[in-house]
């Protein structure tokens, strides 16, 4: 019965690199049109559409979610023997594009920085190679095409609100994101913690403000928000687990206007990151707490928001292992590497929040070729040939993985 299977799935593997690589070009051509029709965060309706009537020529039936949203189904063989989700998102950054080639954003200011185009192809590629070959594999693929995943609230929250893991619900759901640090050829994994929790603080200082020479008569608010922004830091310092990883940056001081004034405001914003839930939300109380008394201390009032993000992304160990275990096999053990923990953030872990999730890493960098620049930057490209291998992986982890195998 092993060798069976054995020969069942190298048939199926066979046939899904076969497939990749035959359609690898035309599917080159979709991320160029991507790439030069960027959309931001919750306005992808130009892409919307085009991932629509994509569905369509490969006669796969969809639905519209969360306005911008699409997601798809593809049934095996006995389709309820396995749920599985496949998700990619599709939004770009305010980022005007340096890059001179001939798939060049058209839009000024909006660039597809963060390898979205990049996700939707593989997952559009994925789809046409497993609606041909759905004889030959057993179960259910769900895709999913996502807005929104640069802004809060998060694509995917609304999704999930939409819907989109219910009928049929996915026993396990997978995704993959470029790395410009990873060579093309290779894909990254780790189980357990894999990216931080993101939310955005927003503080304002307020006092009577009045002459810079007599700050006696006032209550001086840059002064105040100067000693906030350094005393925050004892949160993290003192506060936090040491073995927790967790940032808190204030990246913007906003107050006054001329040399002789002392302003009646000034406005911080920042983010705060965390690898733990718990620690996560007690770390809000005491941000809320320690503004509101040092700053009433001094003489001032303050009001904190906290903009509450994305969770941390976490992989289900059992699913990350099984998953790992099907990289190998189709690309090769020496292909398969560890992901780093990293501190930024990513909407997925709404979803692996909710099912077991697998998020993994597509190498797309060519240092020999100088295709090296990291993502949220004006000049970021990939190597194409990352293409064809993300949407024959995806491809081959609708046809086989299940989160079963994995516990």
């Amino acid at each position: 019965t092993k060798g069976i299977l054995n020969h069942f799935y190298n048939m199926l593997q066979n046939t899904i690199k076969a497939l990749a690589q035959k359609y690898a070009p035309q599917f080159i051509d979709i991320r160029h049109h991507l790439h030069a029709h960027p959309e931001l965060s919750y306005l992808e309706f130009e892409t919307s559409k085009y991932i629509q009537e994509k569905l369509k020529t490969y006669n796969i039936p969809f639905d519209v979610k969360a306005t911008t949203g699409v997601v798809a189904i593809i049934e095996g063989k006995n389709p309820g023997s396995r749920v599985v989700a496949l998700r990619a998102d599709m939004d770009a950054l305010p980022i005007e594009e340096q890059n001179e080639v001939a798939y060049k954003s058209k839009k000024a200011g909006i660039m597809h920085a963060c390898g979205h185009d990049v996700h939707t192809t593989c997952l559009l590629g994925a789809a046409k190679i497993l609606a041909e070959t759905k004889d030959n594999w057993e179960g259910t693929v769900k895709l999913i095409f996502q807005p929104g995943e640069e802004k809060n609230p998060g694509g995917a929250s609304l999704m999930i609100a939409d819907g989109v893991l219910e009928n049929p619900k996915p026993e396990a759901i997978f995704a993959l994101h470029v790395n410009p640090q990873l060579e093309v050829g290779k894909l990254s994994f780790r189980g357990g913690k894999v990216m931080a929790s993101a939310d955005e603080i927003y503080i304002t200082i307020r006092s009577k403000g009045g002459h810079a020479a007599a700050p006696h008569l006032t209550v001086d608010t840059i002064l105040v928000a100067s000693h906030l922004v350094v005393s925050l830091q004892q949160i993290i310092s003192r506060a936090n687990n040491p073995f927790s990883p967790s940032v808190l940056s204030i990246t913007s001081f906003q107050g006054g206007f001329t040399t002789n004034v002392i302003p009646t405001e000034v406005k911080l914003m920042g983010t705060f990151r965390a690898m733990d839930e718990e620690w996560r939300f007690k770390a809000h109380e005491l941000i809320k707490k320690l503004t509101s008394e040092l700053v009433h201390s001094m003489g001032a009032e303050a009001d904190v928001h906290i903009d509450v993000g994305y969770p941390t992304v976490y992989n289900n160990e059992s699913l990350n292992e099984a998953t790992k275990t099907i990289a190998a096999d189709f690309m090769g053990t020496e292909n398969v590497e560890e992901t780093e923990l990293r501190m930024g953030a990513e909407d997925f872990g709404y979803y692996s929040q909710q099912i077991p999730g697998c998020f993994f890493r597509l190498g797309t960098a060519n240092k020999a070729k100088g295709i090296t620049a990291g993502v949220h930057t004006p000049k970021f490209d990939i190597d194409e040939r990352a293409i064809e291998i993300g949407m024959g992986m995806m491809a081959y982890l609708g046809a086989t993985a299940s989160f079963s195998k994995g516990e």
